[in-house]
């Protein structure tokens, strides 16, 4: 009998898709919920506020929640698959992404740049990547 040998990052990898997952999963509800509220704030706006760039914020939390979702469960899926690896690190790198670019638009807001946002919205990407970069074959 042949003994399968794990490799060194995938329970790492596991253990951040599943974190992902559930991230993805509470991102999406409170997206979802952000983008009512922006309707409901357009639906009371007098013409004072521009609304566009609040419903490009919307629409990016919406599109990064869901590829975080995929991003954890392809993780989860190959975690056992070191030749798998090359994806989960795009999906990881997509989601690190996506979470800059919603930093820059909290910027371009009008906003202070979140740095403490930023860093917490990076932890668990990066360790993401990291799992997957330990995977490789």
């Amino acid at each position: 009998m042949e003994a399968k040998i794990e490799a060194k990052g995938s329970g790492f990898l596991k253990v951040t898709g599943i974190l992902m997952i559930i991230g993805g999963a509470l991102s999406i509800i409170l997206s979802i919920v952000g983008i009512l509220g922006i309707a409901a704030l357009a639906i009371i706006n007098d013409g004072s506020i521009s609304m566009g760039l609040l419903y490009v914020s919307g629409i990016l939390a919406i599109v990064r929640s869901v590829v975080e979702l995929i991003a954890g469960i392809v993780g989860v899926k190959h975690c056992k698959n070191p030749e798998k690896a090359k994806t989960c690190i795009v999906w990881g790198a997509i989601v690190a992404a996506l979470t800059v670019v919603g930093a820059i638009l909290t910027v371009a807001g009008g906003s202070a740049f979140p740095w403490v946002s930023l860093l917490i919205g990076l932890v668990v990407p990066v360790l993401y990547i990291i799992g997957a970069v330990k995977n490789k074959a």
